[in-house]
């Protein structure tokens, strides 16, 4: 089967603004802080297990940089795993990689809509806040947000870009407000402020030491942070000039949201004392806005939520390209029906594939509102992202051997040796990460079975590797893999 042409009408930006708007949203307001109750006894070191959460991603990063110089085609991990190690792998880690994503696509979707809401009671619109409170309008504006970026996504390459860059745009110029304010005011400032407003003392601890093991479960779900920059590469097909900007986003994506992960995160443990945050992630879900609330004027505060809102609504539209182009590759190759390849005759964008993606995060809308879980499904993605990663590593050091034609093509790290380094050590840190990840997943005590995200990861893979079966051996398709290279 030949490769259906995409138009390549995203520039350096775009894919920049892909990347970044695919990493930064909830995990940054929310994430370093909930860690406190996710992580017990993390205590002051959560920068520091941020820092080491970029690890991994960092060396997947680069694996992916290589490897889309010589594949710049919509399908990112799938098509690199399945070109250069293993067709089978390829297709059941990243088809568990598209089921957490669409599922979390939908999650996000559902967690805008309480920081709307907080933009209405600080405001004292107290009959909005309301009503963003209530079932039927949660989930009635959560699904028209997601289906409005289903449509950004349908319009091509240069409606997208222009909604993702002004946004991310925002989105930064609303997260420096927290970044200058955190510097700004002192732990002796947020006691002060506290014993104002809520007539609470506090002594500030300063003193504080981790296990290992603790800092280590602290840095595999910071992790989550990281991911998102692989959606990048699932543009692969869309992108100009494709062997230089695909690599170049992908660096400067990890290098903007490394440093702007760095500063939100000190500056809010600048201003709030970690014991604090400690005890509050005991008792309620706590974020970056809620807790420098204390410190600033109405205005401002306004401002910090609508800045986290901003940051998740940043997630859809990317992550909506990212998996859409998942299912497109799959298609592409004869895993899926030939009718998901189609293009829109207008816009030129496989606008079945993102219909079909938009509505599997529709069913996340709906189980994050009937089940009340929204960690689940983010623990889901991990392990999934995980197992990707570790794949593309390995990929790079098995690819020179299973397919050198497609090995020549890789433009940037020609020396064998260095690219074997490179996924080498990329496998060995990401596998660590994961055994980690799953320890702490399986020794957790969970209400039931199926809160265990490895288990339901696990399923998910059986499922595939069902239907993988199924297209290999009992239909008499052979899905065109390892022939089908078309750039």
């Amino acid at each position: 089967m030949t490769a259906t042409p995409l138009s390549r009408k995203l520039g350096l930006m775009g894919l920049i603004a892909t990347g970044v708007c695919s990493m930064i949203g909830a995990s940054i307001n929310i994430m370093p802080f909930m860690i406190q109750r996710s992580v017990p006894g993390i205590g002051p070191y959560v920068l520091p297990a941020f820092v080491l959460a970029a690890l991994p991603a960092f060396l997947a990063a680069m694996a992916y940089s290589l490897l889309a110089t010589a594949m710049p085609r919509a399908g990112g991990s799938y098509l690199y795993v399945s070109r250069g190690f293993n067709s089978y792998l390829g297709f059941v880690a990243s088809f568990s990689q598209w089921f957490g994503l669409s599922i979390v696509i939908g999650v996000v979707a559902y967690m805008i809509i309480p920081f709307l809401r907080d933009v209405a009671f600080n405001l004292q619109w107290t009959a909005a806040a309301k009503a963003l409170d209530t079932g039927f309008v949660r989930v009635g504006l959560a699904l028209g947000l997601l289906w409005l970026f289903v449509w950004v996504n349908i319009r091509g390459g240069k409606f997208y870009e222009r909604t993702v860059i002004p946004l991310m745009l925002l989105m930064f110029l609303l997260g420096s407000i927290v970044i200058i304010s955190g510097f700004s005011f002192t732990q002796q400032d947020f006691v002060a402020a506290l014993l104002q407003k809520e007539g609470r003392t506090m002594v500030v601890n300063t003193n504080s030491s981790v296990d290992l093991m603790t800092f280590f479960s602290a840095a595999s779900l910071m992790f989550a942070s990281f991911i998102g920059f692989e959606s990048i590469a699932q543009a692969g097909g869309e992108a100009k000039h494709p062997a230089r900007n695909l690599p170049l986003a992908i660096t400067l994506t990890m290098l903007i949201v490394g440093l702007y992960y760095v500063l939100f995160t000190s500056a809010v443990y600048h201003a709030v004392p970690w014991s604090f945050v400690a005890a509050e992630a005991q008792t309620k879900d706590i974020s970056a806005p809620g807790m420098l609330s204390y410190l600033l004027p109405a205005g401002l505060s306004v401002a910090i939520v609508a800045g986290a809102a901003v940051a998740l609504t940043n997630d859809l539209p990317a992550m909506l390209l990212s998996v859409s182009r998942l299912l497109f590759a799959w298609a592409e190759d004869g895993i899926f029906p030939d009718k998901i390849t189609q293009l829109h005759p207008r816009h030129q964008t496989p606008y079945v594939a993102i219909l079909i993606s938009g509505a599997v995060a529709t069913i996340g809308i709906l189980g994050s509102h009937f089940a009340g879980d929204f960690f689940l499904g983010i623990d889901i993605m991990v392990t999934s992202m995980l197992v990707n990663f570790l794949l593309i590593c390995m990929t790079l050091v098995s690819i020179d051997r299973m397919n050198p034609a497609l090995a020549a093509e890789i433009k940037i790290v020609k020396k064998v040796v260095y690219r074997r380094i490179i996924g080498g050590v990329g496998a060995l840190v990401i596998a660590f990460f994961l055994g980690i990840h799953t320890y702490k997943d399986l020794n957790a005590t969970v209400d039931a079975w199926y809160f265990h995200s490895s288990l339901i990861w696990g399923i998910v893979m059986a499922l595939a590797s069902l239907y993988w079966a199924y297209i290999t051996f009992f239909s008499g398709k052979t899905p065109a893999t390892l022939i089908n290279d078309e750039k």
